[in-house]
Protein backbone atom coordinates (compact mmCIF):
# COMPACT_ATOMS: atom_id res chain seq x y z
CA UNK A 1 0.00 0.00 0.00
CA UNK A 2 1.35 3.21 -1.04
CA UNK A 3 1.13 5.94 1.70
CA UNK A 4 -0.73 9.32 1.36
CA UNK A 5 1.61 12.70 1.30
CA UNK A 6 0.61 16.29 1.76
CA UNK A 7 3.18 16.85 -1.36
CA UNK A 8 4.59 15.12 -4.52
CA UNK A 9 7.54 15.71 -6.41
CA UNK A 10 7.70 14.39 -10.35
CA UNK A 11 10.65 14.51 -11.88
CA UNK A 12 10.36 14.50 -15.91
CA UNK A 13 12.81 13.35 -18.41
CA UNK A 14 12.63 13.07 -22.25
CA UNK A 15 15.01 11.03 -24.58
CA UNK A 16 14.60 10.25 -28.63
CA UNK A 17 12.03 12.41 -30.08
CA UNK A 18 12.25 9.67 -33.16
CA UNK A 19 13.59 6.08 -33.47
CA UNK A 20 13.67 3.77 -36.36
CA UNK A 21 10.50 2.03 -34.24
CA UNK A 22 9.81 3.72 -31.27
CA UNK A 23 10.01 7.82 -30.84
CA UNK A 24 9.11 10.47 -28.55
CA UNK A 25 10.21 8.45 -24.95
CA UNK A 26 8.85 9.95 -21.59
CA UNK A 27 9.89 8.82 -18.59
CA UNK A 28 9.03 10.05 -14.69
CA UNK A 29 9.92 8.92 -11.21
CA UNK A 30 7.23 10.81 -8.62
CA UNK A 31 8.33 10.66 -4.86
CA UNK A 32 6.57 11.96 -1.77
CA UNK A 33 8.09 14.77 -0.11
CA UNK A 34 8.38 13.10 2.88
CA UNK A 35 10.55 10.45 1.19
CA UNK A 36 12.42 13.10 -0.53
CA UNK A 37 15.43 13.79 1.41
CA UNK A 38 16.23 10.38 2.68
CA UNK A 39 16.12 8.85 -0.74
CA UNK A 40 18.20 11.34 -2.56
CA UNK A 41 20.70 10.87 0.26
CA UNK A 42 21.01 7.35 -0.37
CA UNK A 43 21.10 7.31 -3.97
CA UNK A 44 23.87 10.11 -3.37
CA UNK A 45 25.81 8.02 -0.92
CA UNK A 46 25.23 5.22 -3.64
CA UNK A 47 26.50 6.66 -6.35
CA UNK A 48 29.59 7.53 -4.14
CA UNK A 49 30.13 4.30 -2.84
CA UNK A 50 30.40 2.88 -6.96
CA UNK A 51 33.30 5.99 -7.44
CA UNK A 52 30.61 7.73 -10.21
CA UNK A 53 31.97 11.48 -9.91
CA UNK A 54 30.52 12.74 -13.22
CA UNK A 55 26.61 13.35 -14.29
CA UNK A 56 25.05 9.60 -14.61
CA UNK A 57 23.93 9.90 -18.07
CA UNK A 58 22.68 6.66 -20.42
CA UNK A 59 24.47 7.96 -22.83
CA UNK A 60 27.49 7.84 -21.18
CA UNK A 61 27.10 4.78 -20.45
CA UNK A 62 31.22 2.16 -21.45
CA UNK A 63 32.62 -0.84 -20.21
CA UNK A 64 34.59 1.27 -17.25
CA UNK A 65 31.17 2.49 -16.18
CA UNK A 66 29.29 -0.33 -16.93
CA UNK A 67 28.83 -1.81 -13.09
CA UNK A 68 29.54 1.26 -11.77
CA UNK A 69 25.77 2.42 -13.25
CA UNK A 70 24.93 -1.37 -12.05
CA UNK A 71 26.00 -1.03 -8.64
CA UNK A 72 23.72 3.11 -8.60
CA UNK A 73 20.61 1.11 -10.62
CA UNK A 74 20.20 -1.23 -8.15
CA UNK A 75 19.78 1.19 -5.49
CA UNK A 76 17.16 3.52 -7.36
CA UNK A 77 15.43 -0.17 -8.03
CA UNK A 78 16.05 -0.71 -4.22
CA UNK A 79 14.06 2.59 -3.69
CA UNK A 80 11.08 1.25 -6.06
CA UNK A 81 10.81 -2.08 -4.34
CA UNK A 82 10.40 -0.50 -1.20
CA UNK A 83 7.27 2.18 -2.03
CA UNK A 84 9.50 5.18 -2.29
CA UNK A 85 8.79 5.59 -5.97
CA UNK A 86 7.26 4.71 -8.72
CA UNK A 87 8.43 4.96 -12.29
CA UNK A 88 6.47 5.56 -15.15
CA UNK A 89 7.71 5.19 -19.06
CA UNK A 90 5.74 6.79 -22.05
CA UNK A 91 6.41 6.73 -25.54
CA UNK A 92 4.67 5.88 -29.31
CA UNK A 93 4.98 3.12 -31.76
CA UNK A 94 5.73 4.49 -35.03
CA UNK A 95 3.50 2.05 -37.17
CA UNK A 96 0.62 3.90 -35.21
CA UNK A 97 0.81 6.82 -37.85
CA UNK A 98 -1.42 10.17 -36.07
CA UNK A 99 -3.93 11.16 -38.56
CA UNK A 100 -5.75 14.24 -38.98
CA UNK A 101 -3.66 16.70 -36.99
CA UNK A 102 -3.65 20.06 -37.25
CA UNK A 103 -0.19 22.16 -38.62
CA UNK A 104 -0.39 23.37 -34.69
CA UNK A 105 -0.67 20.22 -33.05
CA UNK A 106 2.23 18.41 -35.07
CA UNK A 107 4.41 21.78 -34.18
CA UNK A 108 3.76 21.01 -30.81
CA UNK A 109 3.45 17.24 -30.79
CA UNK A 110 6.58 17.51 -27.86
CA UNK A 111 4.30 19.47 -25.60
CA UNK A 112 1.14 17.59 -26.69
CA UNK A 113 2.81 14.48 -25.97
CA UNK A 114 4.51 15.66 -22.63
CA UNK A 115 1.26 17.42 -21.15
CA UNK A 116 -0.53 13.61 -21.53
CA UNK A 117 2.29 11.84 -19.80
CA UNK A 118 1.73 13.97 -17.02
CA UNK A 119 -1.86 14.04 -16.99
CA UNK A 120 -2.92 10.08 -16.93
CA UNK A 121 0.71 8.30 -16.94
CA UNK A 122 0.83 8.52 -13.00
CA UNK A 123 -2.78 7.73 -12.01
CA UNK A 124 -3.88 10.48 -10.50
CA UNK A 125 -7.24 10.16 -11.22
CA UNK A 126 -7.00 6.94 -9.23
CA UNK A 127 -5.41 8.45 -6.51
CA UNK A 128 -6.43 7.58 -3.04
CA UNK A 129 -8.50 9.62 -0.59
CA UNK A 130 -6.72 12.03 1.24
CA UNK A 131 -7.15 14.23 4.09
CA UNK A 132 -6.81 17.27 2.27
CA UNK A 133 -5.76 17.79 -1.26
CA UNK A 134 -2.20 17.32 -1.97
CA UNK A 135 0.50 19.51 -3.43
CA UNK A 136 2.06 18.39 -6.72
CA UNK A 137 5.16 19.68 -7.28
CA UNK A 138 6.51 19.28 -11.14
CA UNK A 139 10.66 18.94 -11.70
CA UNK A 140 11.29 19.27 -15.57
CA UNK A 141 14.76 18.43 -17.46
CA UNK A 142 15.20 21.39 -19.46
CA UNK A 143 13.07 22.00 -22.19
CA UNK A 144 14.38 22.43 -25.88
CA UNK A 145 14.95 25.57 -27.20
CA UNK A 146 11.33 26.55 -29.10
CA UNK A 147 8.98 29.71 -29.00
CA UNK A 148 8.64 30.91 -25.58
CA UNK A 149 4.97 31.25 -26.39
CA UNK A 150 4.46 27.33 -26.87
CA UNK A 151 6.77 26.89 -23.77
CA UNK A 152 4.61 29.45 -21.99
CA UNK A 153 1.60 27.64 -23.02
CA UNK A 154 2.50 23.95 -21.97
CA UNK A 155 3.15 25.40 -18.30
CA UNK A 156 -0.21 26.98 -18.52
CA UNK A 157 -1.81 23.76 -19.19
CA UNK A 158 0.22 21.63 -16.47
CA UNK A 159 -0.81 24.46 -14.24
CA UNK A 160 -4.67 23.88 -15.17
CA UNK A 161 -4.26 20.22 -14.64
CA UNK A 162 -5.56 19.91 -11.12
CA UNK A 163 -8.74 21.73 -12.74
CA UNK A 164 -9.39 18.95 -15.58
CA UNK A 165 -12.16 17.44 -14.91
CA UNK A 166 -10.35 13.93 -15.10
CA UNK A 167 -8.81 15.34 -11.93
CA UNK A 168 -10.81 17.49 -10.11
CA UNK A 169 -12.56 15.21 -7.85
CA UNK A 170 -9.12 14.30 -6.34
CA UNK A 171 -8.40 18.01 -4.51
CA UNK A 172 -5.15 17.97 -5.88
CA UNK A 173 -3.48 21.37 -6.28
CA UNK A 174 -0.58 22.47 -8.91
CA UNK A 175 0.62 25.99 -8.21
CA UNK A 176 2.42 27.41 -11.47
CA UNK A 177 5.18 28.17 -9.32
CA UNK A 178 6.09 24.93 -8.95
CA UNK A 179 6.74 23.87 -12.35
CA UNK A 180 10.15 24.37 -13.10
CA UNK A 181 12.79 23.16 -15.38
CA UNK A 182 15.87 21.70 -13.78
CA UNK A 183 19.71 20.66 -14.31
CA UNK A 184 19.91 16.94 -13.67
CA UNK A 185 23.66 17.51 -12.97
CA UNK A 186 21.85 18.58 -9.51
CA UNK A 187 19.48 15.71 -9.05
CA UNK A 188 20.34 12.29 -8.86
CA UNK A 189 16.34 11.18 -9.61
CA UNK A 190 16.15 12.47 -12.85
CA UNK A 191 19.88 10.71 -13.50
CA UNK A 192 18.87 7.37 -12.68
CA UNK A 193 15.32 7.64 -14.34
CA UNK A 194 17.48 8.87 -17.87
CA UNK A 195 19.48 5.18 -17.35
CA UNK A 196 16.14 3.37 -17.26
CA UNK A 197 14.54 5.71 -19.60
CA UNK A 198 17.88 5.59 -22.26
CA UNK A 199 18.17 1.63 -21.87
CA UNK A 200 14.10 1.22 -23.30
CA UNK A 201 14.88 3.67 -26.41
CA UNK A 202 18.60 1.60 -27.04
CA UNK A 203 16.41 -1.32 -26.81
CA UNK A 204 13.33 -1.63 -28.61
CA UNK A 205 15.05 0.97 -31.87
CA UNK A 206 17.41 -1.91 -31.61
CA UNK A 207 20.58 -0.12 -31.57
CA UNK A 208 21.88 -3.09 -29.72
CA UNK A 209 22.60 -4.53 -33.27
CA UNK A 210 24.12 -1.71 -34.59
CA UNK A 211 27.99 -1.95 -36.29
CA UNK A 212 30.07 1.07 -36.97
CA UNK A 213 30.51 1.61 -41.15
CA UNK A 214 33.73 -0.43 -42.01
CA UNK A 215 33.59 -2.70 -39.29
CA UNK A 216 32.54 -6.44 -38.08
CA UNK A 217 31.34 -6.13 -35.24
CA UNK A 218 29.21 -3.97 -32.83
CA UNK A 219 31.79 -1.22 -30.55
CA UNK A 220 32.19 -1.81 -26.95
CA UNK A 221 29.82 1.03 -25.68
CA UNK A 222 27.30 -0.66 -27.42
CA UNK A 223 27.87 -3.89 -25.62
CA UNK A 224 28.31 -2.50 -22.53
CA UNK A 225 24.40 -0.23 -23.31
CA UNK A 226 22.69 -3.91 -24.36
CA UNK A 227 24.52 -5.50 -20.66
CA UNK A 228 23.10 -2.30 -18.68
CA UNK A 229 20.20 -2.83 -20.06
CA UNK A 230 19.34 -6.66 -19.43
CA UNK A 231 20.60 -5.75 -15.82
CA UNK A 232 17.33 -2.88 -15.75
CA UNK A 233 15.29 -5.68 -17.34
CA UNK A 234 16.17 -7.99 -14.48
CA UNK A 235 15.25 -5.04 -11.83
CA UNK A 236 11.79 -4.35 -13.92
CA UNK A 237 11.39 -8.11 -13.42
CA UNK A 238 12.54 -7.78 -9.50
CA UNK A 239 10.08 -5.21 -8.81
CA UNK A 240 6.90 -5.75 -10.73
CA UNK A 241 7.31 -9.54 -10.16
CA UNK A 242 6.48 -9.64 -14.07
CA UNK A 243 9.01 -12.35 -15.58
CA UNK A 244 7.25 -12.13 -18.82
CA UNK A 245 7.84 -8.00 -18.82
CA UNK A 246 7.14 -7.01 -22.02
CA UNK A 247 9.03 -3.14 -22.63
CA UNK A 248 7.18 -2.46 -25.85
CA UNK A 249 3.07 -2.36 -24.76
CA UNK A 250 1.84 -1.09 -22.35
CA UNK A 251 2.24 -2.96 -19.19
CA UNK A 252 -0.60 -4.66 -16.96
CA UNK A 253 -1.65 -3.05 -14.01
CA UNK A 254 -0.73 -5.62 -10.72
CA UNK A 255 -2.73 -2.65 -8.64
CA UNK A 256 -3.15 0.54 -10.28
CA UNK A 257 -1.65 3.83 -12.86
CA UNK A 258 -0.88 5.49 -9.01
CA UNK A 259 0.12 2.94 -6.94
CA UNK A 260 1.96 0.34 -9.44
CA UNK A 261 5.61 0.74 -9.09
CA UNK A 262 7.02 0.26 -12.43
CA UNK A 263 4.72 0.66 -15.60
CA UNK A 264 5.26 1.34 -19.83
CA UNK A 265 2.97 3.66 -21.66
CA UNK A 266 2.53 2.45 -25.66
CA UNK A 267 0.65 5.45 -26.44
CA UNK A 268 -1.56 5.53 -29.30
CA UNK A 269 -3.49 8.27 -31.02
CA UNK A 270 -7.16 8.45 -31.12
CA UNK A 271 -7.05 9.00 -34.98
CA UNK A 272 -4.53 6.59 -36.50
CA UNK A 273 -3.28 4.53 -39.41
CA UNK A 274 -1.16 1.21 -39.06
CA UNK A 275 1.54 1.08 -40.99
CA UNK A 276 2.85 -2.45 -41.24
CA UNK A 277 6.12 -1.33 -43.02
CA UNK A 278 7.33 0.89 -39.62
CA UNK A 279 7.09 -2.45 -37.38
CA UNK A 280 10.30 -5.36 -36.80
CA UNK A 281 9.83 -7.50 -39.04
CA UNK A 282 10.34 -10.84 -38.00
Amino acid sequence: MVSTEREYIVFCDESDKSGKYFSNFYGGVIVGASNLTGVNARLNQAKLDAGIESEVKWEKTSPYDLERYKQLIRVYFDEIDAGNLRTRIMFRQNAFEPTGLTVEQRQSEYYLLYYQFLKHGFGFAQMPKHFEGPNVRIYLDKLPSQSKERVAKFRGYLAGLAENSHLRHTGLTIKSENIAEIDSKKHILLQCTDVVLGSMSFRLNDKHKAIPEGKHRRGKRTVAKEKLYKFIYSEIQRVTGKVAFNPGISTGKTLSSWSDPYLHWNFKPKSHAFNPTRTKRK
